[in-house]
């Protein structure tokens, strides 16, 4: 597992930009960590770096928030959708809440960002990019650590 720290919110967005280059259509990045470790700050520099319109906030309220393609440099376009899936419960009731999103049909054509979705969402895809972020008490400098894994995998 790859690691980094973090120094800024402005760094923690930066990197965000850096995954973007790297994800395509049907991938699913599944963001853990606890509140205000800065997984909507990451999810905007993938936003950023993926050319999706509109501003990329928490879709804590809503759920999901789906972000259509943009420009995107030396790429094809593609967008994406962000997922909060703190709300979502446990057990069945969350896997019927989750059933309900379709998100597997957003796979086919967008990047799906989860936040608070591990141990969840996983099923949706046969790999996931797994992204941990911890940030430092009163400090805004975050670790973040990630790796591509198989849905089969278990943590």
């Amino acid at each position: 597992m790859a690691e980094r720290t973090l120094p800024t919110a402005a760094d923690t967005e930066a990197f965000g930009r850096e995954l973007a280059a790297g994800l395509t259509a049907g991938d699913l990045v599944i963001l853990d960590g606890p509140l205000g470790a800065g997984k909507t700050a990451l999810t905007r520099g993938i936003g950023a770096g993926l050319g999706v319109v509109g501003r990329v906030s928490s879709p804590t309220f809503i759920i999901a928030r789906q972000h259509k393609p943009g420009e995107r440099s030396g790429a094809d376009p593609v967008g994406m959708v962000h997922v909060d899936a703190y709300r979502l419960g446990t057990g069945p009731d969350a896997l019927d809440e989750l059933d309900a999103l379709d998100l597997d049909t957003d796979l086919r054509r967008a990047v799906v960002v989860v936040e608070w979705g591990a141990g969840l969402v996983e099923q949706l895809a046969q790999r996931h990019l797994f992204v941990a972020l911890r940030r430092e008490p009163e400090s805004d400098v975050r670790t973040v650590s990630w790796e591509w894994r198989d849905a089969a995998e278990r943590r």
